[in-house]
């Protein structure tokens, strides 16, 4: 018996599915390198929490496909998509032993495309945080440096792939949630054009247009070979993006053409005084000497909106949300809940959304559009924005974990369910300034619907991934692309890769016990 593809490492998604085409390595074999690297390296990093090896398996034996992508291993992020017959725990403890009754329409269509799921990956409650540390399952951490975080939401999706236990990983963008972790992590990372790719068929808009799924990559072509996959509306999706002329995977190799590009280090939302590490001007210094030199036109610019106010609305839009899933957790689990049924920060910030007016609500959200409106006109002039995809280098785990005073004072509103309170004390305003400090770049262009990227560009002297962040005008992701493709075969990233670490111990491909989708999962605590 063989033990797998011992070169599994070396190719991205596509490369694999070109092999798997030719005859070269069969599916099963590629499932096996990847279970064997899940096993090996999981323990570590917490990436993985839902193994689902025996339908993996099964899957890969009958598989017949032969798409861009068919044959090769996914992991799905543990939030959005579902899987049916599995739950899709959103890091809550209510979700976590919940089956799900049928599959999402993404997952649907990346079954159709010929990929095999082998697991499902950690994420914060509901996808809230820009880390990924949720309390029932353990941090997930950065293969670069497992003191690191990873990123959130899509952490655990950033993690897998960046540590070679699989290709590509979906994961979901609300606020950086892909763009973040691919910087985190060195990784291709692109949050589509609102209405790309489908939500359906059980969820309708995803936080008010803000989300959407795509995933995370080591290569520019997989991710349009993605995008290829699973992109365009589903029945009774309430918008959808413009129709791509041709394959993204086709623009990836086209030339982008001469770009008049602006570029900024000054935050975009949240406080103006928020400070940017040096390591992030000096890659985004280095990357505007790289663009000049590949013959495009570098303007310092960027748009100019009030980012202390966009910051409290984008807040109070999410604490809204916030309450509704805590509503919905309450009618799926069939009972009353209390806050021992969520993470401290996420009950109180569902209080603040209970504590909200209907007005406050609606008041909010049409100041943000009228954001985007006035950002839309500067994409009129630049086609493209250059920023740093984060403010900082990866930060450590723990880090923007509440303080203890902090702790105690959530402590006490939730147990009085004081939403009332938090409004009277302006938290809104004190809360958004503590998290976008980290973030100030991503979040503006959930509130738009812009597609952006965050390209693995540079590393610091501490070996850290540092990504550069490029936004396109909506409905553009075939410019990104073309973009992304041009920088990747002038500053090629994919042999850059974390510190070697557990080796996958050999196993014969079909002789393994392997844990099926209702089993327990091996999570570090």
């Amino acid at each position: 018996m063989t033990t797998g593809f011992d070169d599994y490492e070396r190719f991205d998604a596509t490369g694999l599915a070109a092999l798997v085409r030719s005859g070269q390595v069969r599916p099963i074999e590629l499932v096996e390198a990847a279970i064997a690297r899940i096993e090996a390296r999981n323990t570590e990093l917490n990436a993985v929490i839902v193994p689902m090896y025996d339908a993996a398996r099964e899957a890969a034996r009958l598989h017949a496909g032969n798409g861009a992508l068919a044959g090769v291993p996914l992991l799905v992020k543990d939030l959005v998509s579902t899987v049916q017959g599995v739950p899709t725990g959103s890091g809550n403890r209510l979700l976590r032993d919940i089956p799900w009754p049928r599959d999402s329409e993404i997952v649907r269509r990346l079954r159709a495309a010929g990929m095999v799921l082998v697991g499902k990956t950690n994420t914060p409650e509901f996808g809230l945080t820009p880390y990924t540390e949720p309390e029932i399952f353990g941090p997930t951490r950065n293969p670069w440096d497992p003191t690191r975080s990873p990123g959130g939401s899509s952490g655990g999706s950033a993690a897998a792939v960046a540590a070679r236990m699989t290709p590509v990983a979906t994961g979901g963008d609300g606020g950086g949630s892909i763009r973040i972790p691919a910087s985190c992590c060195g990784l291709f990372g692109l949050k589509v054009s609102r209405g790309r790719t489908p939500s359906g068929p059980d969820r309708g808009e995803l936080w008010n247009g803000f989300a959407g799924e795509h995933g995370l990559t080591r290569s520019v072509r997989d991710s349009a070979a993605l995008l290829d996959a699973i992109a365009g509306d589903d029945v009774g999706a309430p918008y959808a993006a413009p129709h791509a002329p041709q394959s993204f995977l086709r623009e990836v190799a086209e030339p982008p053409g001469r770009l008049r590009i602006a570029f900024s280090t000054s935050p975009l939302i949240g406080p103006a005084s928020a400070p940017v590490h040096d390591d992030c001007r000096e890659a985004l210094a280095r990357t505007v000497t790289l663009l000049g030199e590949l013959g495009h036109e570098l303007v310092e610019d960027a748009p100019r909106i009030d980012g202390e106010a966009c910051a409290a609305d984008f807040l109070t839009v999410l604490a809204a949300q916030t309450r509704a899933a805590i509503e919905w957790t309450s009618q799926l689990a069939g009972r009353r809940v209390s806050s021992a049924d969520y993470e401290m920060t996420t009950y109180t910030l569902g209080l603040l959304g209970r504590a909200v007016p209907a007005s406050d609500y609606v008041l909010a959200i049409g100041r943000l559009q009228l954001v985007a409106r006035s950002v839309a006109a500067f994409f009129e002039q630049h086609p493209v924005l250059l920023t740093p995809t984060l403010a900082q280098p990866p930060i450590e785990i723990g880090a923007l974990q509440p303080l203890p005073a902090e702790r105690a004072a959530m402590r006490s509103f939730n147990a009085l369910g004081a939403g009332w309170l938090l409004r009277l004390l302006h938290v809104t305003r004190a809360m958004a300034a503590k998290n976008f400090a980290w973030i100030p770049y991503t979040p503006l262009f959930n509130i738009t619907g812009q597609p952006a990227m965050s390209v693995p560009l540079h590393w610091n002297a501490a070996g850290l991934p540092i990504g550069m962040q490029f936004v396109g005008r909506f409905g553009d992701e075939a410019a990104l692309l073309r973009l992304a493709g041009q920088l990747e075969r002038a500053r090629p990233w994919a042999d850059r890769r974390p510190p070697e670490r557990a080796e996958p111990p050999e196993r014969d491909v079909g002789e393994l016990p392997g844990r099926g989708a209702g089993e327990p999962p091996t999570v570090s605590k």
